[in-house]
């Protein structure tokens, strides 16, 4: 089963080896904090953004612990604190970049403001972001890409995420997630295997049903047939054909029609017969 955290492990792992999608990518890395500190429990994005920032001969401070609202005093969760000097980023335009700058961009984006998670129901992801035109933003930009998201307000902050496994493929691939796509793609394909697999079993089921239901009738039919001898006086191909279900209760209609040898049209019309038989005699 694929976890959320190995598909950020992937995308901390890549190392652009162009200087300018090393910069998209650490402007995404902020794109959601609203100023130059970056907070985060993954030691992985943490270590990502002074990387990049180091790369760059742009200022950073080391990672520093830094208490969450919730836990402060606790002493039980800590986020890691990046700072960086955002003015040394300088200006950056997603319309004037080129592909592999937005991939890095969105690549940043996810492990900074990002979170993804696999449910029963299917995959997740979410950007949390602090204001409403970072969210407004990231949306457009991920439109952009043919990558449809959604917008909501969640306790004060503003939420981008996809929720549709196509969507969220889509976006795993354009940031370099391979190994995450491969796996939805198996957990995809596994789960068309199975539900057409179920519907096979359900059919056949069915199927077995309706035999074994159609065969009692029929034996019932014969046996009152013999009873009141009005089987004796029946035809030979119907008195054959009562002595060969009997002989083979559980057979389906194709397997009494190769014993009998004739057309499973021929069977069921025989068999139909014998059941029509017995009730006119008790109208």
């Amino acid at each position: 089963m694929l976890l959320a955290g190995e598909v950020k492990g992937e995308l901390a792992r890549i190392q652009p080896a162009r200087p300018c999608c090393r910069r998209a990518e650490l402007i995404g890395l902020f794109h959601g904090t609203g100023g130059d500190r970056l907070r985060t429990l993954d030691h992985a994005t943490a270590r990502t953004a002074v990387h990049l920032a180091s790369s760059l001969g742009i200022r950073v401070e080391p990672p520093r612990p830094a208490a969450t609202d919730g836990a402060r005093g606790t002493g039980q969760r800590h986020h890691l604190s990046v700072r960086v000097d955002r003015d040394a980023l300088g200006t950056w335009q997603w319309h004037q970049a080129p592909a592999c700058d937005r991939r890095s961009f969105l690549r940043g984006a996810l492990l900074g403001s990002g979170s993804i998670s696999f449910t029963p129901s299917g995959p997740h992801v979410e950007f949390v972001l602090r204001d409403a035109a970072a969210a407004a933003m990231l949306q457009e930009l991920l439109a952009d890409m043919d990558v449809r998201a959604a917008v909501s307000l969640r306790r004060g902050h503003h939420v981008v995420y996809l929720k549709g496994q196509d969507e969220i493929v889509a976006l795993l691939g354009l940031m370099g997630a391979n190994r995450g796509v491969l796996e939805l793609e198996i957990q995809r394909v596994g789960a068309d295997v199975r539900s057409r697999l179920n519907r096979l079993i359900n059919a056949e089921e069915a199927n077995l049903g309706r035999t074994v239901r159609a065969a009692d009738r029929q034996l019932g039919a014969i046996d009152r047939l013999e009873r009141d001898g009005t089987l004796a006086r029946l035809a030979p191909t119907l008195r054959e054909t009562a002595a060969t279900r009997r002989r083979m209760p559980d057979a389906d209609l194709e397997s009494l029609a190769t014993a009998l040898g004739v057309s499973r049209s021929a069977v069921n019309h025989r068999l139909r017969r014998l059941v029509e038989l017995t009730d006119e005699e008790h109208r």
